[in-house]
């Protein structure tokens, strides 16, 4: 069996839960939150009608590799939370958590991310040398990402999803 892995983070958005669940229930705002050295783009037609069950297709490049990517929302509770996991991908295992609690102040949205990889000690030489080190490198610009365009209300108003990266 595979070594599993995990990602938490956490970040305070300054407004109400259920704009910050709306912003994430959006699939097309996932490319405006993933940087672009992966070339990520949704297959899928948009817009994609998020419920249990719903499929979503990607493609993406790592190291000029392109990989495509199905993931399956495995629970939507709006406005609390939802789950994705990968049907096929490059991982062996995926299942991202995505909660949004009230919090003082906003939204505090925490993420728990649960891999695998594949290709035995293959795949933990990969963990080590890259996979852990771009993942938390999406992730950081996924939080710089949503820090400006999710600003408090009184600050400026929601930037338009179709907005390209590099504001």
């Amino acid at each position: 069996m595979a070594r599993e892995y995990q990602l938490e983070r956490q970040q305070m958005i300054p407004r109400p839960r259920n704009v910050v669940f709306a912003f994430f229930a959006d699939a097309a705002n996932l490319e405006i939150l993933t940087p672009e050295f992966l070339r990520f783009q949704i297959l899928t037609p948009l817009p994609i009608v998020m419920q249990p069950g719903t499929r979503i297709d990607y493609t993406l490049q790592l190291c000029h590799i392109p990989f495509h990517w199905r993931t399956r929302i495995e629970t939507f509770d709006p406005p609390l939370r939802f789950t994705d996991v990968q049907l096929s991908g490059p991982y062996q295992r995926w299942h991202h958590l995505h909660e949004f609690c009230e919090a003082p102040g906003g939204t505090l949205v925490l993420d728990r991310v649960n891999y695998a990889l594949p290709y035995g000690i293959l795949g933990t030489l990969a963990y080590f040398g890259f996979v852990r080190r771009t993942l938390n490198r999406i992730f950081d610009y996924r939080q710089q990402r949503l820090t400006a365009l999710l600003p408090p209300d009184d600050e400026a108003p929601l930037v338009p999803v179709n907005q390209p990266p590099g504001l």
